[in-house]
């Protein structure tokens, strides 16, 4: 086994008298794609940190091997002091490192380099800071938050480029398909110290889980040990024997010990509960050809839809595709410029804004609750102090009075969520609101979206999230058009034939030559009596042929996760990707030719 290139033994870091961290240990092999997990505010990104030699620690050992080069990207890049793009990514390159791949980079994540860095978007600093890191081809990369503000073409993008790499990396993210289709160990920080899974994301939750129950169990176990000394304690001590004084000192180290397991216990939960308003009627929306447009650019086209009630709607498209416009559309925030949009009766909305503009930088914590007019909140018809609301949303009562501008991104996310669901609704609405939430808050979120009775409108640029959550996907097919598909991303992604990063292989029908109106009409009264010979066969050979195409994808993806076959066959490796590239379209339109003839037999069969 290779010598690890960086590693971190023993760490410990203490801010205002809590430690954050305590004994955490970290080690990343080459070629290595590890994802650092936990909950928000464990340290994940302080521990990335110092790894990446930026924070030093106040005990503990980091060891880098010599002549390896790091590379860290910061969750809030800063591209002040450049005059483009171009200029901030070449920066960051090495003597004898390629220009031209700082160049190819930006072009690849949907920038042109000549970008004046003070006007960029979250997206695209985020774009150009990828681009940075990523040019010189470092040995290890550090990347924390790296989907944050990408749209799902970029995330898709990001993850193409990062597998053909030959860098070690650690990931920190809060997209779970992000980190199942990349990593390959699993690094959980939780109450300062480290636990490693030698598996992927995919199999993480599971691990934690069983972690956490047979801690509970062990917990249970000391209260019922404490409880039967305690009552030798009130009935059956002597303290004139040394032995029984031995005893009490027993159930004192006990107590202890009880104490610093309720301490070291994993934080409370968030409790996302969500009011319910009166019924709405069974049509919540019906949008007829409605058109939006600001100039030369049209956002929405000729677009329909019937959204009744308890449909969970999923909005995907790149950034700039009019994801928000649409939303404003059917909500009846904005007008169209044509056609008209129907609301449902007895309509009460909350909405969750993905910029987070409802919320008052200066406003206190629970002022933005409250509305500044009491110290209670009124959830489920209920009055509740504010400070016991706050709690179900993990924030800690001295936090009542610190101003929104002082809260983490991730406190900030919370909130919006908190003050989105004291609000009774049958019409939910979110855009992005998965952004700076951990994974544990998205879990809650999902199971409270799951029981929710009303309607849900959910713009989001996380597949999985996604997958759990909706019943459709609009999607962006590009020029305004905007076309629903059933299920979730997954689903859509199927019917499509590719993500929203490509066009859609959905092709219309092709023209058929005129013909005699008699014979036409003939033609569409008879059905079809039998399959050629031709289909006949091909529907008893798709099954067969299915399954090799999915033997020979994972024969190819078992290759490419080779560590070492990179290292040593740089033009093989390239190649292997191009042939599980084809097999996956190959896959792809051989499902879709399956379930073409398994219809047409169908219909043949029904005549």
């Amino acid at each position: 086994m290779a010598p690890p290139l960086l590693f971190l033994k023993d760490i410990g870091l203490t801010f205002g008298g809590t430690p954050l961290l305590a004994g955490a240990d970290l080690s990343i092999g080459p070629f290595e794609r590890l994802c650092l997990v936990g909950r928000n505010g464990s340290g994940k990104s302080t521990l990335l940190k110092i790894a990446a030699g930026m924070i030093e620690p106040d005990t503990g050992t980091r060891f880098v091997q010599p002549s390896v080069t790091i590379r860290y990207l910061p969750q809030s890049p800063d591209l002040s002091g450049f005059a483009t793009t171009s200029a901030f990514v070449e920066a960051g390159l090495a003597p004898g490192d390629d220009p031209h791949r700082a160049r190819y980079l930006l072009e690849s994540l949907g920038l042109t380099g000549a970008e004046d860095p003070a006007h960029l978007s979250g997206g695209e600093s985020r774009r150009a800071a990828l681009a940075r890191v990523l040019a010189p081809e470092p040995d290890i990369l550090l990347l924390d938050e790296p989907t944050n503000h990408l749209d799902v073409v970029a995330i898709e993008g990001l993850e193409a480029v990062l597998k053909t790499m030959r860098s070690a990396m650690v990931l920190i993210s809060h997209d779970r398909r992000f980190l199942e289709n990349l990593s390959q160990a699993t690094l959980w920080l939780d109450r300062g110290t480290t636990r490693r899974l030698d598996k992927g994301f995919a199999a993480f939750e599971v691990w934690r889980d069983a972690i956490l129950e047979a801690e509970e169990i062990e917990r249970h176990k000391l209260d019922r040990r404490i409880v039967q000394e305690e009552h030798w304690l009130r009935y059956g001590v002597s303290a004139r024997r040394k032995r029984n004084q031995r005893r009490l000192e027993d159930l004192i180290g006990l107590r202890g010990d009880r104490k610093q397991a309720i301490a070291a216990r994993a934080s409370g939960d968030v409790k996302l509960t969500v009011q319910d308003a009166k019924e709405a009627g069974k049509k919540v929306i019906e949008a007829r050809r409605v058109t939006k447009s600001y100039g030369d650019l049209t956002l929405v086209r000729d677009f329909s839809i019937k959204i009744a009630r308890g449909d969970r709607v999923g909005i995907v498209g790149p950034n700039g595709a009019g994801k928000t416009t649409l939303i404003n559309l059917l909500t009846g925030a904005l007008a169209p410029d044509t056609g008209s949009v129907h609301l449902g009766t007895n309509l009460e909305i909350a909405t969750l804004d993905q910029r987070r503009e409802s919320l008052d930088p200066e406003a206190s914590v629970a002022a933005t609750l409250t509305g500044g007019s009491s110290d209670s909140v009124i959830i489920g018809g209920e009055s509740r102090h504010v400070i016991s609301y706050m709690k179900d949303f993990l924030f800690k009562p001295e936090q009542a009075r610190t101003p929104v501008k002082a809260l983490s991104g991730g406190e900030r996310g919370r909130l919006i969520l908190a003050v989105a669901l004291a609000r009774p609704s049958n019409l939910l609405v979110l855009d992005e609101p998965t952004n700076d939430l951990d994974l544990e808050t998205l879990d809650l979120l999902q199971e409270m979206l799951a029981s929710y009775p009303g309607t849900l409108l959910l713009v989001s640029h996380d597949r999985d999230f996604l997958d759990r959550t909706v019943t459709s996907v609009l999607a962006s097919e590009g020029d305004g058009r905007w076309i629903e598909y059933a299920g979730g991303y997954s689903d859509m992604v199927a019917q499509r034939g590719a993500g929203v990063s490509a066009p859609s292989r959905i092709k219309p029908p092709a023209p058929k030559a005129a013909r005699p109106a008699s014979s036409a009409r003939r033609a569409a009264s008879e059905p079809r009596k039998r399959l050629s010979p031709t289909e006949q066969h091909a529907l008893r050979t798709a099954p067969a042929r299915i399954a090799a195409i999915y033997e020979e994808i994972r024969r190819l993806e078992h290759l490419l996760a080779d560590s070492g076959f990179y290292a040593s066959d740089r033009e093989g490796f390239a190649a292997t990707g191009a042939k599980l590239a084809a097999a996956q379209a190959e896959l792809v339109a051989a499902e879709e030719e399956w379930l073409r003839l398994e219809l047409l037999r169908e219909e043949v069969q029904g005549a």
